[in-house]
């Protein structure tokens, strides 16, 4: 759901983990890999998600923030539930 809590870890900086929110989620669930041939592959249907960073925490490091690292974005789906160890915010 918009605003959803999101954990970003960048490929480049695994050691860190970057709180963002979801800030868009696509209307329409599509295929992943595209090409699908059997019925447990059509089973894999994602959401294209976008999260964002809060613009005043990628303030706070101007030397670090750049576009289009590639990484993983975990979303957290139950609010009450509590992020895993692994995906506690860690910041420079």
């Amino acid at each position: 759901a918009l605003g959803s809590e999101v954990r970003i870890v960048l490929d480049a900086a695994q050691h860190f983990v970057i709180p963002a929110q979801v800030s868009y989620v696509a209307s329409v669930a599509q295929f992943t890999p595209k090409t699908v041939e059997t019925q447990s592959e059509r089973q894999k249907m994602v959401f294209r998600v976008k999260a964002r960073i809060d613009p005043e925490l990628l303030a706070r490091y101007p030397e670090q923030v750049k576009t289009g690292l590639p990484g993983m974005a975990h979303l957290r789906l139950n609010p009450q539930r509590e992020w895993p160890p692994e995906l506690q915010v860690r910041l420079p």
